[in-house]
């Protein structure tokens, strides 16, 4: 726009109802909402993006569509934008979606969710295990110095499903044999001092399996600290690594420099923040986790809706 058209369209701004004024507020406050988005999402492809489909770095820019640059791969001539190959790509209404980030900052319900961006709860529950499909599997590939690890199990739910692989309980009902009984999901926790951690969806709760998920994470150097758990001794015997036992149950929680409060604050606060949804399939629980593991990141403060954004484009 020229500035003498900017010019007269201040100038005519007096002269609009409160009701045009509250329009032209929401006009702007939409096209600020998708400049930003579209930045977040632009700043994702970085300065010199590389094919989606063959990985080539030989790419030009070749126009716009949807206010997001496109570009042309000459090796394979195919075009693309910053989202293409990401869990975000041809996922409309893309006005909400910083609002839908920053209801995952806050954690809140489907219902929610729905209710504040205006959408149907189907989309909003689409929309939540896309943007978590980056989330869910960034988490700490090496623990390093003092690791503590414990085990935690999570209620197999078959919620969302039109069969059980169980039999039905009364509301209120029980599973049988105990937490650690076959209706339970084992989920080893993993963290090092420095705040680095790891959730794996174990197989079983046997010392093969916990050997099994630990020991791509621990250097030999490491210094493992549990709870005392057999299973978990055998495993590190196993891996030959260090391994201190705090013997929780007789009420001793630390021994020197060895605990594994950092390990139990940490699932203390998931299944607190976890209880707004009364019952996670289990289907969806590494989601779950991932999303849990994203908020702790950025705790206490939280994240940002732009880095929340970022995050489920996958940079």
């Amino acid at each position: 726009m020229k500035q003498q058209q900017m010019t007269r369209l201040v100038k005519s701004l007096p002269k609009l109802t409160h009701h045009q004024r509250q329009q032209l507020a929401a006009a702007l406050g939409l096209l600020s909402v998708r400049s930003q988005t579209s930045e977040v999402i632009e700043t994702s492809a970085g300065a010199h993006p590389t094919c989606p489909h063959c990985n080539s770095t030989a790419v030009v820019k070749n126009g716009s569509a949807n206010a997001l640059q496109r570009f042309k791969c000459r090796q394979c001539a195919r075009t693309f934008n910053a989202l293409t190959g990401t869990p975000l790509a041809r996922l409309h209404l893309r006005d909400k979606w910083m609002a839908h980030a920053a209801a995952l900052g806050e954690g809140l319900s489907l219902n929610q969710v729905a209710r504040c961006l205006g959408v149907a709860q189907s989309t909003a529950f689409r929309w939540r295990h896309r943007f978590l499909a980056c989330p869910k599997a960034a988490q700490a590939r090496q623990l390093c110095g003092i690791a503590e690890a414990d085990e935690s199990y999570f209620l197999v739910s078959c919620k969302g499903q039109r069969g059980l692989l169980r039999k039905a309980r009364r509301r209120g009902g029980r599973a049988l044999a105990g937490c650690k009984g076959s209706e339970y999901t084992p989920v080893l926790m993993a963290r090092d001092r420095a705040g680095a951690t790891a959730n794996v969806i174990l197989d079983s709760n046997k010392a093969a399996s916990i050997q099994a998920a630990l020991a791509p994470m621990l250097p030999p150097d490491t210094v493992l600290c549990t709870d005392g758990s057999v299973t978990m001794a055998s495993a590190a015997h196993a891996m030959g690594i260090e391994h201190q036992a705090i013997n929780v149950s007789r009420a001793i929680r630390v021994r020197g420099p060895w605990h594994v409060q950092n390990v139990n604050a940490y699932v203390s606060r998931l299944r607190t923040w976890m209880r707004r949804f009364k019952g996670v399939a289990t289907k969806y629980l590494d989601s779950y986790l991932g999303w849990f593991r994203m908020l702790d990141r950025f705790a206490p403060a939280g994240p940002q809706p732009a880095a929340v954004l970022g995050l489920a484009i996958g940079k």
